[in-house]
């Protein structure tokens, strides 16, 4: 069966195939950069927007795969990647999408609905993954970049996190240092300020274990 969740699923595959972001396959397609983000996927109004035949055909000659691999990708079975690993599928929220309530229970694990998905080509355990947007987290990531985030990873000092406070800001960066009182975290981008937060204005606070880069 032909859907808005499948087909876009099906792309975000494709691109997982190759080692590229959904920003990253528009790209090598000679599509605009963010043709594919998840902000693309849903108008304003709440419709849903589907990808045009023509972005379609030309990511499918960009990567070499037939329409007939496309539409396999489609049925949501367990692919494999072209080494030969089994791709999981795990859940996939925008980065913006993060800062809203209810996407997330009271331990920083996905709930709700409204989240989408994402092959990956390795263990997943309770991980899921976030779209970064904007250029807050350069140089590391890239608005479009795909970060795999642990909430059950241990958070040590130099770790990349993703951290979620009370009032629903989201951000990642670098821990610095960790007390009962207080965390204090260094940006990934010299523009933006290290801030530290008292433990009580923290929602939750979760490893990243890997990123499309």
């Amino acid at each position: 069966m032909l859907s808005h969740a499948r087909i876009w699923a099906a792309i975000d595959e494709l691109a997982s195939r190759h080692d590229l972001t959904p920003s990253g396959l528009a790209r090598r397609a000679g599509l605009d950069p963010t043709t594919f983000n998840r902000s693309k996927r849903v108008a304003a109004d709440g419709r849903p927007r589907w990808p045009s035949t023509e972005s379609i055909a030309k990511i499918l000659q960009a990567t070499g795969e037939r329409l007939e691999e496309f539409l396999d990708l489609m049925k949501h079975r367990n692919e494999r990647s072209t080494s030969g690993e089994t791709l999981r599928h795990l859940p996939l929220l925008g980065f913006a999408q993060a800062g809203a309530g209810g996407f997330f229970d009271d331990g920083g694990f996905p709930a709700g609905q409204g989240w989408d998905q994402v092959a990956f080509p390795g263990p997943t355990g309770d991980a899921y993954a976030l779209e970064v947007s904007g250029d807050s987290m350069l140089p590391l990531y890239r608005d479009g970049d795909i970060i795999i985030v642990s909430p059950t990873a241990a958070c040590r000092k130099g770790d990349r996190i993703v951290l979620r406070t009370r009032d629903g800001e989201v951000m990642a960066k670098i821990l610095e240092r960790r007390t009962a009182r207080s965390v204090e975290v260094r940006s990934l981008n010299p523009d933006h300020k290290n801030r530290t937060f008292p433990v009580g204005e923290i929602d939750w606070m979760a490893r990243i274990v890997w990123a499309s880069q």
